[in-house]
C-alpha cells in the first residue's frame, strides 16, 4: 500500500493553504498525524532516526528515502495534515556550509556547530561555496526524494538557520555579544555576507526540488505554494530591543521581502521583548510561538496571541484540542491559526471531535 494521501487531498491542501496565507480561510488549519497506516510491505532494516545527519555516510540517499517512505505509509493524515519529510542536519546547518565544523551528538539527540579556528572578527571570511560535505549530502537526499515521490510527498527545506545565529556559530555567543559593542559595523558586514550566501543556498535547494515538489515547507510543517521559511534568531534571547532592531531586524525584513511567506520562530519568553519589532515588518506573515521548556503551554499566553492577532498576522501554535479551545476563547475566532497538533491513538477520539468541531471535516479527514 502506498502513502494514504492522493491527488485530490493534495489539491484540497493547496487550496486551503492558499486561502490561509491570504487571510481568506474562515477556519483554522489543523495538522494532526496519527499512527495506524498500513505499509503492506516489510519494514526496512535501516532504523528511523530523528536527525538525518545521524545516518553514516555509507548509508545511501535512496536507503534513507525508503525508510522515510515506510514511515509515511505507517501514518494517517488527519485534518489538514499532509505527508512531509524534513532533512534534519541540525538547526543552523548553513554555518557548516560556510566553514564551521559539525559535531554529531547522537546520544544527546543534537548537533553542534563550532568554529574550526579561533579567527578574529577582522580575519573572518564568509563566502558562498558548494564544497561542503553536508551540503552535497543534503542535495543528494533531496534529489533522491524527488525521484522517489514525484510530488506525492512534500520535501521540506533543511534548517539553514538565521544569519545572526550562523554568525554566532563562528563567534561563540559571548564573543559576539562583545563584538556588538566593539565592532558593530563589522558585525553588520558579516551578517549581510551570510544573508547573501543563505539566499543562494535556499535558491539552490529550491531549484533542485521545484520540478516535482508540491510546494514549500520546513521543519515547522506549514505548507505554502510560494517560497516559505520559518525565520529565527535564537541569539536575540541575549540582547535587548534596541540591539535587535539594529543588528537583527533589517536582515529579517530583507528575507521577508525576498520570500513571500515567511514566519518567525518566537522561542521562549526572552524573545517577547522583540515581538513589537517583528510585527512591524509588513512582509512578515506570521509568528510561531513556542513557550519553551518549563513554561506554561501554548494555551496560556493570551497577551502574546492577542498582540499577534491585533497586528493582523497569522499564528502557529502547538498542542492538542485543549490549546485550540483556549485560543478560540481568547481570540474569539480561530481564523488565521494553524495548530501543529500532538496526539496519538490513546486520544484519537478527542482529536477527531476537535477536527470536526473546528474544521467541519468528518472522520478526521
Amino acid at each position: 500500500m502506498s502513502i494514504d494521501f492522493g491527488p485530490e487531498r493534495w489539491e484540497e491542501t493547496k487550496d486551503n493553504y492558499r486561502k490561509w496565507w491570504a487571510g481568506e480561510l474562515e477556519r483554522p488549519l489543523l495538522h494532526f498525524v496519527m499512527p495506524g497506516g498500513n505499509p503492506d510491505r516489510p519494514e526496512p532494516a535501516l532504523p528511523s532516526k530523528s536527525f538525518t545527519v545521524f545516518y553514516d555516510l555509507s548509508v545511501s540517499a535512496d536507503e534513507i528515502v525508503d525508510r522515510w517512505d515506510y514511515d509515511l505509509c505507517c501514518q494517517r493524515f488527519l485534518g489538514d495534515s499532509f505527508p512531509a519529510v524534513f532533512p534534519n542536519f541540525g538547526p543552523g546547518v548553513g554555518a557548516e556550509f560556510l566553514g564551521c565544523g559539525l559535531e554529531i551528538d547522537e546520544p544527546g539527540e543534537t548537533v553542534w556547530f563550532h568554529p574550526k579556528e579561533d579567527a578574529s572578527l577582522d580575519e573572518m571570511r564568509i563566502a558562498y561555496t558548494e564544497d561542503s560535505l553536508w551540503f552535497k549530502r543534503i542535495a543528494d537526499i533531496k534529489a533522491a526524494a524527488g525521484r522517489r515521490w514525484q510530488g506525492e510527498v512534500q520535501i521540506g527545506m533543511t534548517d539553514l538557520g538565521g544569519a545572526v545565529d550562523i554568525l554566532s556559530s563562528f563567534r561563540p555567543s559571548e564573543k559576539l555579544l562583545l563584538d556588538l559593542y566593539d565592532s558593530p559595523e563589522r558585525v553588520k558586514e558579516l551578517t549581510w555576507q551570510i544573508h547573501d550566501a543563505w539566499l543562494r543556498y535556499y535558491e539552490q535547494f529550491d531549484r533542485l526540488l521545484k520540478p516535482t515538489n508540491p510546494g514549500y515547507s520546513c521543519w515547522a510543517t506549514i505548507f505554502s505554494c510560494e517560497p516559505h521559511y520559518m525565520l529565527q534568531c535564537d541569539f536575540a534571547y541575549m540582547i535587548g530591543p534596541d540591539m535587535f532592531e539594529e543588528f537583527v531586524l533589517p536582515e529579517l525584513a530583507a528575507v521577508c521581502k525576498k520570500l513571500p511567506n515567511c514566519m518567525y520562530h518566537l522561542d521562549g519568553p526572552g524573545q517577547i521583548p522583540h515581538l513589537d519589532s517583528l510585527l512591524s515588518i509588513p512582509e512578515l506573515k506570521g509568528i510561531q510561538w513556542v513557550p519553551g521548556a518549563g513554561n506554561p503551554d501554548c494555551a496560556h499566553w493570551p497577551e502574546v496571541y492577542g498582540k499577534i492577532r491585533k497586528a493582523g498576522k497569522l499564528i502557529q501554535a502547538f498542542g492538542g484540542p485543549e490549546v485550540l479551545d483556549a485560543l478560540n476563547e481568547q481570540l474569539g475566532t480561530l481564523k488565521g491559526v494553524q495548530l501543529w497538533g500532538w496526539g496519538g491513538a490513546e486520544n484519537e477520539a478527542a482529536t477527531v471531535e476537535c477536527i470536526k468541531k473546528y474544521s467541519g471535516k468528518t472522520g478526521g479527514r
